[in-house]
């Protein structure tokens, strides 16, 4: 039987500034990458989420990032190799310590943003990634894009290697995100979301926005919580998907 494992970015809010409806989502999806602090997130956040998380049996996974709050971790920066490691380690081992109070621990790492697009192709930045994870816990998974160079030097560095894929993002043909400037970057469709959520599981297809079928083999299909109506999307998701035929599951 087919499955998949179903992860959205939680834990987006700062202070009094709510983003993400944690609660229910966590009602949805299988695995949270959990905001750090970096690009959204604060400690009281991050241990309620960790709780809640931990209440539902949701995989719990550090969303580390580049240190931009102001630009939600979406901003291009340019990080000497040194300090990324450091901070990486920092964001997991911050998260760990609220895991692990709520009976859990961190399964996964998974970047964001800016990051998460630069180590499709930077290999140094990638490599200060994978580093990073390695002083925090060397048995921790990394997700992220296939065919990018942070999954091939975390396979590299004796990690497991966890490919994503996103039913709301715009492919191009080479198989990497379209950037979100671009017109068309987003899938706001639901019914659209719906169906390339379970071509993605059941077949690893998904078009392009060129309008080309390509590969898009993947372990956990992303669900983004900040867009409008997200939990109505992710439960409508998830129940096609197990229509189908396709068993969701946490990866790690």
């Amino acid at each position: 039987m087919t499955s998949i494992d179903l992860n959205a970015d939680l834990g987006e809010g700062f202070g009094r500034w709510l983003l993400t409806d944690d609660e229910q989502l966590l009602t949805v999806v299988t695995s949270a990458n959990v905001a750090c602090g970096f690009h959204a997130g604060d400690a009281v956040t991050m241990r309620r989420v960790c709780e809640l998380a931990a209440e539902r049996g949701v995989r719990i996974g550090a969303q580390v990032s580049y240190r931009d709050l102001a630009g939600f971790g979406r901003r291009a920066m340019d990080v000497p190799p040194a300090e990324l490691t450091a901070e990486v380690a920092y964001q997991i081992g911050a998260l760990e310590v609220f895991a692990r109070a709520a009976g859990s621990r961190v399964s996964y790492v998974k970047p964001h943003g800016a990051l998460y697009n630069r180590v499709v192709r930077d290999e140094e930045q990638a490599g200060a990634v994978v580093d990073g994870v390695l002083l925090a816990d060397a048995t921790l998974p990394v997700l992220g894009l296939p065919g990018s160079r942070l999954l091939e030097l975390a396979q590299k560095a004796g990690l497991p290697a966890v490919t994503e894929a996103f039913a709301d993002r715009a492919y191009t043909e080479e198989g990497t995100l379209v950037p979100r400037g671009r017109d068309g970057a987003v899938v706001t469709d639901p019914e659209v979301v719906v169906e390339r959520s379970v071509g993605l599981a059941r077949l690893g297809e998904v078009t392009s926005h060129s309008g080309a079928r390509i590969r898009v083999r993947a372990r956990s299909l992303c669900l983004h919580g900040d867009t409008p109506g997200a939990v109505d999307l992710a439960r409508r998701v998830r129940e096609r998907l197990e229509t189908s035929g396709v068993r969701v599951e946490a990866f790690a």
